[in-house]
């Protein structure tokens, strides 16, 4: 039988926080799905409709976190992949710290988008 290798250390915070973006996402989506498949139909979702849904705080910060969440249970899942495959010493890190500066820009941006569709000017 195959040895079971994962780059998480059973139980550590990594593999917590995996387990726990993963939950927090299925729950994300499903409400997702809901709002952008059943209340508003796909044909009928407009720039204003979006405006108009983001503008609600509840939404906005929906969407913010289901930005947030889903990238770093992403990055997070592909870095372990990447460590499970070998990655190690100076490719550890320049790995790393690439995930981490596109992870920042990604939600970064997104929140930008996010506030520009809520009518919210920093």
């Amino acid at each position: 039988m195959a040895e079971h290798y994962s780059s998480f250390r059973p139980r550590g915070t990594m593999w917590l926080l995996q387990r726990v973006t993963a939950v927090i996402l299925i729950v994300l989506l499903a409400f997702h799905f809901f709002m952008l498949h059943f209340v508003t139909h796909a044909a009928d979702i407009t720039f204003a409709g979006t405006e108009a849904r983001m503008s609600s705080v509840t939404y906005y910060l929906t969407m913010v976190l289901f930005l947030v969440t889903a990238t770093f249970h992403g990055v997070n899942g592909v870095y372990a992949a990447l460590l499970n495959q070998g990655l190690d010493g100076r490719a550890k890190t320049v790995v790393q710290a690439v995930l981490v500066v596109a992870s920042v820009g990604l939600i970064v941006q997104g929140i930008r988008v996010a506030n520009a569709m809520a009518g919210i000017s920093l």
